[in-house]
């Protein structure tokens, strides 16, 4: 099954579970439409995912020069996808994140926890 395309009924689910999915669909806005599709008037999308860093700084920079070898390595991952501008963007009723950051690697985005309501 792909995000695009959740084989649930339409608002039947009190909750969706998602980690680290949106950087590597093909559609990321597609999937959180999908999300919404499936929940329940309150239901919640609950998500931990990745986010590009700030547009116009050195990291970000850094990023588009090795976002193709990445989506390689890394199964389609966009490490530099605006992934939280998607999430504001999606329509939900309500969105409590929470900006974590956590940089082990070189080139190693931010992340974000949230939760998002119908």
């Amino acid at each position: 099954m792909r995000g695009e395309q959740i084989d649930v009924a339409d608002g039947t689910a009190d909750g969706v579970v998602a980690t680290l999915v949106l950087c590597g669909v093909g559609d990321p806005a597609g999937v959180l439409s999908e999300v919404r599709r499936v929940l329940k008037p309150g239901g919640a999308y609950f998500f931990i995912e990745h986010v590009g860093a700030s547009p116009g700084s050195r990291m970000r920079r850094f990023q588009h020069l090795v976002n193709r070898p990445h989506r390689w390595t890394f199964n389609g991952c966009e490490v530099h996808r605006s992934t939280q501008t998607l999430i504001e963007a999606a329509g939900f009723a309500s969105l409590d994140l929470d900006n974590l950051v956590m940089r082990p690697g070189l080139y190693m985005p931010d992340f974000i926890a949230g939760t998002a309501t119908a």
